[in-house]
């Protein structure tokens, strides 16, 4: 997974709250186990207005224009703001995987289900949880600046904007460690490969029947 880099990018604004998963990403798309391929179907019941299926060549599907991430600049957001309880709903990581392949890097809310805000980090998602108060500037922020973007500096813990606005954000220390280095749960046990390696071939020369 990609190391997350300090970055300023495009906020898209979803004005609702309880966003379930399977809003995120229909049932019909949990198929596959790629973790890539899924952006096109981000928020798929609400970006266009006739159903989709898996395969299915979604350029020739008839768009939703008023929604937010079907127009520019928002199609281009790497920031995702919403409302409380985000994700919630059924366990699918499809629902990490969708957003990131549309190119979102952060979500910004007040609260996440807990399923979710787990496996955004195993992915190298990372899920802000800030005060309703300071979403509800965010949201008349956006509101009013076309194109409004924040920037994103995880090693400080902090999102900013142009105006002056710098707002701190907590994150588990270890999840921080693991984001800035790109390192997922292969990625951490890889760390320790030689460790490995030394006790498997100490273990056969002991036990060489289990070979």
């Amino acid at each position: 997974m990609d190391k997350f880099q300090k970055f300023s990018g495009i906020v898209a604004g979803i004005d609702r709250a309880n966003i379930d998963t399977d809003a995120i990403i229909p049932k019909q798309y949990l198929k596959s186990i790629k973790r890539s391929g899924f952006g096109v179907n981000l928020f798929d019941d609400w970006r266009y207005l006739d159903p989709g299926e898996p395969g299915q060549d979604h350029s020739k599907r008839r768009v939703n224009p008023d929604f937010v991430l079907n127009r520019s600049p928002y199609d281009r957001a790497q920031i995702l703001l919403a409302r409380e309880n985000f994700a919630c709903g059924s366990s699918r990581e499809h629902a990490v995987w969708a957003l990131m392949d549309f190119g979102i890097k952060v979500v910004i809310a007040p609260s996440y289900a807990d399923i979710f805000y787990n496996n955004s980090f195993k992915n190298g998602l990372l899920p802000i949880a800030l005060d309703s108060e300071l979403v509800e500037q965010l949201f008349g922020e956006l509101e009013s600046n076309a194109g409004y973007q924040l920037s994103i500096d995880l090693e400080s813990q902090l999102v900013s904007n142009a105006n002056g606005l710098e707002v701190a954000f907590e994150i588990d220390e270890f999840r921080k460690y693991c984001l800035l280095n790109g390192l997922d749960d292969i990625g951490l046990t890889m760390q320790h490969a030689e460790t490995i390696k030394a006790f498997e071939q100490q273990y056969y020369e002991r036990f060489p029947w289990f070979k």
